[in-house]
């Protein structure tokens, strides 16, 4: 195995991108329209890559994944080098879980993206303050 990529799915991704593209720096590699819309992208910042995808155009291109993926549910994880700067870019954005230290040693903390997703933030406890 090679490497791991979360897909979203939602509505709508347009929402989404300022979370991801204008908050944490990530830079729009791909984009596949639908419609008038964007149906797919991909994001990505470092060696972390993430991808959305419109529920219409998964409907479109794989319809038997449709009841699979409303069923599912999924929380990201992402490791950074430090947190300080992260929550800097996420002021304003609700929090879920306060920052915290756990007992396996991280600095994390939990936020909801723009588009409902949970996502968690972690760094090494003493990690240096970048995104």
């Amino acid at each position: 195995m090679n490497k791991l990529t979360t897909i979203v799915y939602v509505e709508a991704i347009e929402p989404c991108l300022p979370f991801w593209t204008d908050r944490l720096g990530f830079e729009v590699t791909a984009r596949v329209p639908h419609g008038d819309r964007l149906g797919f992208v991909i994001l990505q910042k470092g060696g972390v890559e993430l991808m959305y995808q419109t529920h219409a155009s998964l409907a479109d291109d794989l319809p038997a994944l449709v009841d699979e993926v409303a069923a599912s549910t999924t929380t990201m994880f992402i490791e950074v080098a430090g947190i300080d700067a992260v929550e800097r870019a996420l002021a304003g954005v609700e929090v879920l879980v306060p920052r915290r230290t756990t007992f396996y040693g991280m600095d994390e903390i939990f936020v909801r993206a723009t588009c409902g997703s949970v996502i968690g933030f972690a760094a090494p406890v003493g990690g240096a303050a970048a995104t």
